[in-house]
């Protein structure tokens, strides 16, 4: 976990990105303060993804700067990477590892004790399907074992796009108390929406991108 030198969790700058001629994201400038979970919300292809990308350092701003924590997220990405928690839209699991082995193997690349993985399926309700292969899982399954390996590392930002996607009512309220956690104690949430309604509860303000403009 790095060192905090900002008063906010991300602070991005007039950040634009373009795609061959067609720009995206123009001029976005948007703070989050430590202990706020923020909502964003846009059309599809307004470019909320992309902005979730950056502030994630996977990819960067074609102009504009952002930093998380203080840290820039191209100058210093490693130090920006070891605070964040991404959940994309795809799950990205290994199909013919079981749930415990799919965690294991994060747990392994990232240096982290796998006796946090037990911990981690069962702050989504996992437990029971440990021992199954992610091969036949529903895409709401697949979306807590997601969830459970970010949570694996206890990171201080989460980045999450459409978290609450394939989850049924019990997976709602869940996915809302871990995202409600996960910022208490200076944390902090960027939340991807599709639809408002889920999030409405634990929201602390919403933002909308629109034509590529805040």
């Amino acid at each position: 976990m790095a060192e905090i030198t900002s008063d906010f969790a991300i602070d991005a700058n007039a950040v634009a990105r373009r795609f061959g001629s067609r720009w995206i994201l123009r001029g976005v400038s948007l703070q989050v303060r430590p202990g706020e979970i923020v909502g964003l919300l846009g059309a599809n292809g307004c470019g909320k993804s992309t902005m979730l990308r950056i502030v994630g350092t996977l990819l960067k701003p074609s102009a504009g700067s952002v930093a998380v924590f203080g840290h820039d997220v191209v100058r210093e990405a490693d130090l920006v990477r070891a605070d964040i928690g991404f959940l994309a839209h795809e799950p990205g699991l290994y199909d013919d590892l079981t749930a415990k082995e799919n965690l294991v193997f994060a747990a392994n690349m990232l240096g982290i004790e796998p006796s946090s993985v037990d911990a981690a399926l069962e702050r989504v309700d996992m437990t029971y399907a440990a021992n199954e292969r992610v091969r036949g899982f529903s895409a709401g399954m697949e979306r807590r074992l997601a969830v459970a390996r970010m949570l694996l590392w206890q990171p201080r930002l989460l980045l999450l796009d459409e978290p609450y996607s394939n989850l049924d009512a019990a997976g709602i309220s869940m996915m809302s108390g871990l995202i409600d956690d996960a910022v208490k104690d200076g944390g902090a949430a960027l939340v991807v929406l599709h639809e408002l309604a889920p999030a409405a509860g634990i929201l602390s303000r919403t933002v909308t991108i629109k034509e590529g403009r805040l």
